[in-house]
């Protein structure tokens, strides 16, 4: 019977590390490179297995790894703090802190120096920390979120940031707020928008800030993921009108080696 219940022992021992091999480094390092099964592994299977083990949602182990590790009131740490959850923790949806992704934000921010921003997809705060950091003194920085359990996680961490001054959260929807903008937030137009949001909405709110004379020469448009998930409708109406001039700048899917990229445009009138 010892015999039996240590050879039981040992299997289940031996089964359990060779599935935490498997979770934590063999199957990640296979999903690197193909977008559809690096979205499905982090994005539905190990976030779903994790909320019901920690009985938590993926928001709010972000938000704990900033309380944890990030010194308050100190954004840059908060920037840290995330980025190093995400790539040695768990992944997430973020701008990413490579050499691509994060750094083509911060020097379109700095380059524009914009005095009103306009964020499309809050999350949890990750790029409007980011974004917030680099503006000037006096910019206004209104950024939206539908989803109303990711902006209750983002306040707190721009809070930690210490940006609460500079970032105006609204909740709802892009389309029903983009009219709103210039009665009800005081905004004439915008000198840098950051397109982060549902990809299939990328295209009608472009349109519907052109509509609502939101955008002035000059004005920048910075969208992310525009090869994965991909917003191919947006590529082809922004690289084909007279009224932008386009730049594409190649990147890769959050924390993979999935190819990705970045489109900046600059709104020509």
């Amino acid at each position: 019977a010892p015999q039996m219940w240590l050879t039981l022992l040992c299997s289940c021992g031996g089964g359990a590390a060779l599935l935490y091999v498997l979770y934590r480094w063999l199957v990640p390092a296979l999903v690197q490179h193909h977008a559809g099964l690096a979205l499905l592994w982090h994005d539905v299977i190990v976030e779903r297995m994790l909320d019901v083990l920690t009985r938590s949602t993926r928001p709010q182990r972000l938000l704990g790894a900033v309380r944890r590790t990030a010194t308050r009131g100190d954004p840059r740490s908060v920037v840290r703090a995330i980025d190093d959850f995400c790539r040695h923790t768990e992944w997430a949806m973020n701008v990413g802190d490579e050499k691509g992704t994060g750094c083509i934000l911060d020097s379109v921010v700095s380059e524009v120096s914009p005095a009103t921003v306009l964020e499309l997809g809050t999350y949890c705060g990750y790029s409007t920390v980011r974004i917030a950091t680099l503006l000037p003194p006096g910019a206004k920085l209104i950024t939206l979120e539908f989803n109303p359990d990711f902006a209750l996680i983002a306040r707190q961490v721009i809070a930690w940031a210490g940006l609460e001054e500079k970032v105006h959260l609204v909740e709802g929807s892009s389309g029903d707020l983009i009219p709103l903008m210039k009665e009800k937030f005081g905004v004439k137009s915008f000198d840098l928008v950051f397109l982060d949001h549902w990809k299939d909405r990328y295209l009608p709110d472009t349109k519907l800030l052109e509509e609502c004379g939101l955008l002035q020469k000059g004005s920048v448009l910075l969208a992310d993921n525009v090869i994965c998930p991909g917003s191919p409708d947006y590529l082809e109406y922004i690289r084909n009108s007279p009224k932008y001039r386009s730049q594409h700048f190649k990147s890769h899917l959050e924390y993979t080696k999935v190819e990705d990229g970045l489109e900046k445009s600059v709104f020509l009138g």
